[in-house]
């Protein structure tokens, strides 16, 4: 980069004029809020003092004089940040015969710099570079830019950023006559793609785990182990941005908001998961569905939600009852021993279908489950006890079996319930995810830079 500073001497009748190149991209040390470049310090001016008749000296147009022996302008680097403001090198000037001077000092400049990290790694910096003279004032050194932009003409690309553009401008201030200077804005923007490869596809790869969380099913036990697992993930790139970015409570970094963002969004995870399995494992000794949450759950949000139970029906119809086939069965067996015994028997109680169930016709000489009439006429009156007993037992376990059937029909419904509920939580956090995202990282893609007022 070159600049290019007439400075005017006003106690002469034409002054010195500086010009500054820029050798290489200036890294930009974001940590610690410094730019720093090495540049040739390319200083020309007019000397009246050191003028000569060529023809009189055998045509020598150009004298190489060090630097030391010649009057130099004291043009520094004000806003320096590393308290060196002397060249690196006090080379030769170059004297020529009309008593113009050339001076090419190489020097490193370290300028303090403020960043702005909001949109950070997709950030554009404005690095200001004042120059003046140290020791001279406006009244008696007048500097006046040549070119209304710096050159770059010995500038070697850098691999981390791009400079957009190197304009300058002459600064007076009204209210202080003696004050001039002469500022360059040094506006870089930073090569996001290491920071794309490095921190934002893991992000992002890693925010899309936590979408599965709601897919997978509440039975296998590891809903929070990989919820846990990608929250300690993110926290994991949280702490390496932390390393990145300068220390400062201005403005969070982009990368730092999507990571906050993705963070919520894992936490929000981790409490539906905890009330997804609460659902899952419910059970009619422990709680009541509400009307609402069958209309809602098991009618109309599986709708919408393009789910289906296996059988086809909102909700699952009671499976065919065992416990109705034990009741046939023992029916049957008291009807074997007459009226008067299964009177006796059940009495009030209901236990078959209709009276033909409960006495089918059967082969000649053998009553309902092929008892022979002879050998239950002898034998009813011993085993009548017995019987009634076994019954008791029979009419219990059949209670007991129905009751299973409706208690697990509820269970059904309640894992139901608890899918529904994940499958809503998992559009929720995809269509919250994917809006968040490109909300996100899209507008500073897009982002353009004003410059300031005279560049």
């Amino acid at each position: 980069m070159t600049t290019n500073v007439w400075l005017k001497q006003v106690s002469a009748p034409q002054g010195p004029q500086p010009r500054r190149h820029f050798l290489q991209g200036c890294p930009l040390a974001a940590r610690d809020l410094q730019v720093t470049g090495p540049c040739l310090s390319a200083q020309e001016w007019t000397d009246y003092r050191l003028a000569w008749n060529s023809s009189r000296y055998e045509g020598v147009n150009i004298l190489r004089i060090p630097a030391k022996r010649v009057w130099l302008p004291d043009i520094v680097l004000y806003n320096n940040a590393d308290g060196t403001y002397e060249v690196s090198l006090y080379t030769n000037v170059l004297v020529r015969s009309n008593g113009s001077i050339l001076w090419l000092p190489p020097a490193i400049y370290k300028s303090a710099c403020k960043i702005e990290v909001k949109h950070f790694p997709f950030d554009q910096q404005n690095c200001t570079l004042k120059f003046r003279s140290w020791t001279y004032d406006h009244t008696e050194i007048d500097m006046v830019l040549k070119s209304p932009k710096a050159s770059m003409d010995d500038f070697t690309p850098s691999g981390e950023w791009d400079i957009v553009a190197l304009p300058g401008r002459r600064t007076v201030n009204p209210q202080d006559p003696s004050y001039v200077d002469v500022t360059y804005d040094f506006i870089i923007k930073r090569k996001p793609l290491f920071y794309t490869i490095n921190l934002i596809i893991p992000c992002v790869l890693i925010t899309s785990l936590a979408i599965l969380v709601f897919y997978l099913p509440s039975d296998c036990g590891e809903k929070m182990t990989l919820c846990i697992s990608v929250l300690l993930a993110l926290t994991v790139f949280l702490l390496l941005i932390s390393k990145i970015v300068p220390p400062t409570s201005l403005d969070v970094p982009l990368i730092g908001k999507y990571l906050m963002f993705t963070m919520v969004l894992v936490t929000f995870s981790i409490v539906t998961s905890v009330c997804v399995l609460n659902v899952h494992h419910r059970s009619p000794s422990t709680h009541t569905m509400a009307p609402w949450v069958k209309r809602c759950f098991l009618h109309k949000l599986p709708t919408f939600l393009f789910m289906k139970r296996p059988d086809g029906s909102p909700s699952k119809a009671p499976r065919p009852s065992q416990a109705r086939l034990i009741k046939s069965e023992a029916a049957a067996t008291a009807s074997a021993l007459g009226p008067a015994s299964s009177s006796n028997l059940y009495g009030n109680s209901m236990y078959f279908v209709n009276p033909a169930s409960a006495a089918p016709k059967s082969p000649a000489g053998s009553d309902v489950a092929g008892i022979p009439r002879d050998f239950r006429l002898r034998s009813s009156g011993r085993f009548h006890q017995d019987v009634q007993e076994a019954l008791e037992g029979v009419s219990f376990i059949a209670q007991h079996m129905k009751s299973d059937d409706q208690d697990q029909s509820v269970i059904e419904d309640w894992k139901y319930v608890a899918m529904v509920v994940d499958r809503l939580f998992l559009w929720v956090f995809v269509v919250v995810c994917v809006l968040g995202t490109v909300g996100l990282f899209l507008p500073p893609l897009f982002q353009t830079h004003t410059p300031s007022e005279g560049s």
